[in-house]
């Protein structure tokens, strides 16, 4: 681990998965100050969005480490530190946009003091947003306490209570820390040939804790430099309403305690801290639940109420309902006319008052056969359904409207699903971006530009001229030109302009995707050219729904149809795992190297292909089918190829 002299700082990025965030973050290292003196090193975790072929194909200058399995964020980042000869290292998240001046402010750092050991800095999100992780203190059983129990959050400014973020000390000042993030963790060379590199007992979470602990139980500093910021779309609220991140992260912690603190101490943190799994999991749980659940009870609830309102009506016109319609088919036409709905989408933003139109109609259809079925003492009213149907519609544009007024952020309506786009950027750049969101996007309300140097037909100011905010109210999204901005540039302006209804993208050059994250509880959203219609959240549903159904129907019908299939096995297993979410009938063609396209939406894997009757060896053939399937999917292919294919729903995927 002896540092070349010609090599001054060696970045170090894990990658798993995140092609598009890979390539932006290494677009913005390559413009970064003094590049001739940093070697980049990519260490990938076994990915199969084609993260390795973009590398090779578009940065040949990084050393890229391709691992046959995901060996967890330590041991990969302990496989690049030993392939690197810089005297400083950085440990960088692919999800990260850098200054151009990050690397350099942190040689600057290191070199002003010889005790610094570890050098963190400031991070926004993708909104502009600081994340409080940029800076922590160590989490003991107290400082666990105060966050599990909430304190800290109430108590922000309390040197007490605020131990665990800092939230005491300024965002733009620079401090000496206890914790660094593992996001950007610059690392003196010679004080990690003194501590030893990542432990790999933590596989994801709790390494850099760990290792800025050992930092200073060596005698070596953390600071947080706060003259330079970088933007970390995920930040630390990657996945923290997923149970699973809960679990893992305090394992982390628990893990952490027994290897520093004392046994009583270390019985005290993992009191604690089982607590905080199961206080942090149930909230998580009940968030979720409540999430999905009180918008359909508070609809459904109301909605149901109306109909029983409409059969007391018809009592007064001596119509009498049958207990069965009372107490089960209102309820179920109820039901019908909702998941008619879900299924068509009318439920995912934007708002579209004819896509519920359009599904209850079709609900109500389907209603109306099969009231022609039923017994004639059950047919009660075809004009009650009718009218039923008209009070679902009714209710739920008025459901819409209430909620817009009381909750404008998180009801899904919006008057116009058009979007307006503002593009800051040169002429080229505008056009090129123009055309990128317009093959994307179905609806577009107006895109205008700003242009920085040289005026243009379709720009509407200069960049100069936003310093009164008022003329941001006109647009949606704010798209930055990395190629005609700097990130400096492209971070300042997040930082400064603070909107609550905007959201931020940038736009690589020379690249078919645009990056940004609309709140720090996303991880981040690309626009692609190759739109597909497989992607969109109620074919996804559908889909789903289509593979519920088909194994009902398929597993009922089992004692009979089983003696289709030579692999009676199989068939069961299938259906099993369909159940599950494991498989789908229907999924792409799995290529021979197991390359997945980017462009293409993630999905289980299939035990059928879109062309199920032939064999594709041809990479780029299976590639073509893929997109295809993306691009042209309707849920009548799904049925299609499974009736096509019918025998061969036993093989094992």
């Amino acid at each position: 681990m002896n540092a070349k002299q010609d090599i001054a700082l060696s970045v170090i990025i894990v990658n798993y998965n995140v092609a598009f965030f890979l390539e932006q973050a290494l677009l913005s290292v390559f413009k970064s100050k003094g590049i001739e003196t940093i070697e980049v090193i990519v260490v990938d975790n076994r990915s199969s969005d084609g993260s390795v072929a973009m590398v090779r194909d578009k940065f040949p200058q990084v050393t890229l480490i391709v691992n046959e399995e995901n060996v967890g964020f330590s041991k990969a980042n302990n496989q690049g530190i030993l392939h690197s000869t810089g005297e400083y290292i950085v440990l960088l998240n692919p999800d990260t946009v850098v200054e151009e001046n990050t690397f350099e402010k942190t040689i600057e750092a290191f070199k002003s003091n010889d005790r610094i050991g570890g050098i963190g800095v400031r991070m926004v999100d993708g909104k502009g947003t600081f994340l409080p992780e940029s800076k922590r203190g160590l989490p003991t059983p107290l400082v666990a306490f105060y966050k599990v129990f909430g304190l800290a959050r109430l108590f922000p400014k309390s040197a007490r209570f605020g131990r665990y973020h800092l939230s005491y000390l300024s965002e733009f000042e620079s401090h000496e820390v206890d914790v660094l993030s593992g996001a950007y963790m610059g690392l003196r060379r010679s004080v990690l040939d003194q501590i030893g590199l990542l432990d790999e007992a933590f596989f994801m979470y709790g390494e850099d804790i760990d290792l800025s602990y050992r930092i200073q139980k060596s005698g070596y500093k953390n600071l947080y430099l706060a003259n330079t910021t970088i933007i970390h779309y995920k930040g630390e609220s990657t996945k923290k309403s997923s149970v699973n991140y809960v679990f893992v992260f305090y394992r982390a912690m628990i893990i952490f305690a027994r290897k520093h603190f004392s046994q009583n101490y270390a019985f005290m943190f993992s009191l604690f801290i089982h607590l905080g799994i199961y206080l942090r999991a149930s909230i998580a749980v009940g968030k979720r639940i409540l999430s999905y659940m009180l918008p359909f009870l508070w609809n459904s609830g109301i909605g149901i109420i109306g109909l029983y309102g409409l059969a007391a009506l018809w009592k007064t016109h001596e119509i009498s309902f049958p207990t069965v319609v009372l107490y089960a088919m209102i309820p179920a036409y109820w039901l019908i006319w909702s998941l008619t709905n879900l299924l068509a989408g009318t439920y995912d933003p934007p708002f579209k008052p004819m896509k519920l139109l359009k599904a209850t109609i079709i609900a109500t259809v389907l209603i109306l056969i099969g009231y022609a079925l039923l017994p004639k003492d059950l047919q009660f009213s075809r004009l009650f359904i009718l009218i039923g149907a008209l009070w679902f519609l009714s209710w739920n544009l008025l459901d819409r409207v209430i909620r817009y007024i009381l909750f404008k952020q998180s009801s899904g309506w919006n008057p116009s699903s058009k979007k307006r786009f503002l593009i800051i950027g040169e002429a080229s750049e505008f056009k090129r971006i123009k055309l990128l969101l317009l093959q994307h996007m179905n609806e577009v309300e107006y895109i205008h530009g700003t242009w920085i140097n040289t005026p243009y037909p379709e720009a509407r100011y200069h960049v100069n001229e936003f310093e009164n905010r008022t003329n941001l109210t006109l647009y949606d999204e704010l798209i930055f030109s990395a190629k005609d901005l700097s990130a400096h540039q492209i971070i300042q302006w997040m930082t400064t302009i603070k909107s609550t209804h905007l959201d931020f993208k940038i736009a690589q050059p020379d690249a078919d995707f645009i990056i940004g994250s609309n709140s720090i509880d996303t991880t981040g959203e690309t626009y692609r050219i190759n739109i597909n219609k497989l992607s969109r959240p109620e074919n996804l549903r559908s889909k789903r729904f289509l593979d519920l159904t088909f194994s009902s129907l398929l597993l009922t019908s089992l004692p009979i149809t089983i003696w289709l299939y030579s692999n009676k096995l199989g068939i069961l297993k299938n259906i099993y795992k369909v159940f599950l979410g494991k498989l789908t009938w229907v999924g792409f063609i799995d290529t021979n190297d197991g390359y997945k396209d980017p462009q293409l939406p993630a999905l289980t894997p299939g035990v059928l292909s879109p062309n199920p009757s032939a064999a594709y060896t041809d990479r780029n053939i299976q590639d073509k089918l893929n997109i295809l399937y993306a691009r042209d999917y309707s849920v009548i292919t799904d049925v299609k190829i499974v009736m096509t294919a019918f025998r061969k729903l036993d093989q094992q995927s």
